[in-house]
């Protein structure tokens, strides 16, 4: 991205193919996959062939490798047209992959990486019934055996966790470490006691699958320990720095697509002898919808440059995804309401945004985390400054 925000030719072309692929094959079977609750199978696999597999893996192990602004406009485009399989790829990728290639041995990556790039599923386990927003709080237990970990607990929202071949599953060594007493997994689904649990029937993203997942003695090899152990919350949190560039893409998806729908409406119906959009209360709907728009993809690209410049992106990776999650339910709340009665059928595409739009602002850290993840960061920034500041002072 150069300094005057004009995407390169490179990432232009990147979202232009994703934006072609996605109106040719999976618009037309979008509605159906969320109203049947359908397991895109087909779509999936299809991506999988066309490297979306492997999006941020590196090439040596069947990766396309993107950077993360490539990699962000490529979900914000499958998210305008099915936010589920947006969801589906950017768990795949983000915080599936992507600790494998950070956190990996070389033997890991080379067992699992050319498998998950090729099509195999990729998936991450952290919540728990008694730990969502609080992941410090988890309960799942790894006590180590020999060669082995035996794990015992319940999962929960992992979204893949049905379909998936490799699992970034986090579950506590240290019952007295806190945070530090947290470890990470690659965990299969072949491992004995090992099982999936309860496909939750959702709101919205319903070609996306979530499932709860049981490890009841299951005996998970030492070598598919990623990191040492205590380290797992540590590769959580910088994991989920990138998955929030990626829901905040999802999100941004879903607004813009909102956005289209409702100025289509307001063009073609009239009311009163005019068309919609010449009434005041929706022109100013309509800006209102495209400055969120504008300013979340902003935001995102903002998160994705510094990614991609190897810059701390903490602060940034939370504004963008609660901004643009924020930006996609009021986008398609605005889109509802410029549709009037029709925008509350399922004749309509926008009341599956609203639908979609509403789990962005919960998953991947709530909103309300965001805004202590960023709270919290700048007091941090201000304090280190301080203390520099009054360091060079008695110098």
């Amino acid at each position: 991205m150069s300094t005057d925000f004009r995407l390169s030719d490179d990432h232009a072309q990147v979202r232009d193919m994703v934006r072609e692929l996605c109106a040719g094959e999976f618009a037309p079977q979008a509605a159906r996959w969320d109203q049947e609750t359908i397991y895109p199978a087909d779509a999936m696999a299809q991506l999988a062939e066309l490297g979306f597999f492997g999006l941020l893996v590196p090439e040596e192990y069947g990766g396309v490798a993107y950077d993360p602004i490539a990699y962000a406009l490529a979900l914000e485009e499958l998210g305008r047209v099915s936010a589920g399989v947006s969801v589906m790829i950017s768990v795949h990728n983000s915080v599936g992959a992507w600790p494998i290639v950070k956190y990996g041995t070389e033997e890991q990556k080379q067992r699992f990486l050319p498998a998950i790039t090729s099509g195999m599923v990729a998936a991450f386990s952290l919540s728990e019934p008694g730990a969502g927003s609080d992941a410090g709080a988890l309960r799942c237990s790894a006590v180590r055996d020999g060669d082995h970990y035996v794990l015992n607990g319940t999962k929960n929202w992992v979204t893949n966790g049905a379909v998936a071949g490799a699992i970034v599953l986090f579950a506590r060594t240290d019952p007295a470490g806190g945070n530090k007493g947290i470890t990470a997994f690659i965990v299969t689904p072949d491992l004995p006691g090992f099982s999936v649990g309860k496909h939750e029937d959702k709101m919205g993203i319903r070609a996306s699958v979530t499932t709860e997942l049981a490890l009841q003695e299951c005996r998970v090899p030492a070598l598919n320990r990623l990191g040492d152990e205590g380290q797992g919350f540590k590769i959580a949190m910088s994991t989920l720095d990138g998955g929030r560039i990626g829901i905040a893409a999802q999100a941004l998806g879903i607004a813009a697509a909102a956005f289209d729908e409702g100025v289509r409406y307001a063009k073609t119906r009239e009311t009163f002898g005019k068309k919609l959009y010449e009434h005041q209360p929706v022109a100013f709907m309509i800006a209102e919808m495209d400055r969120r728009v504008a300013a979340a993809r902003l935001l995102m690209l903002r998160a994705a440059w510094k990614r991609a410049e190897g810059q701390p992106h903490q602060i940034d990776a939370s504004m963008a995804k609660l901004y643009a999650s924020e930006a996609a339910t009021y986008c398609a709340h605005r889109a509802i309401q410029i549709h009037g009665g029709y925008g509350y059928v399922k004749e309509y595409p926008v009341e599956r945004y609203y639908r979609d739009a509403r789990v962005t602002e919960i998953y991947e850290g709530a909103s309300e985390i965001q805004r202590l993840v960023i709270a919290r960061e700048l007091v941090r920034q201000a304090e280190a400054a301080d203390a520099a500041h009054t360091q060079e002072a008695v110098r």
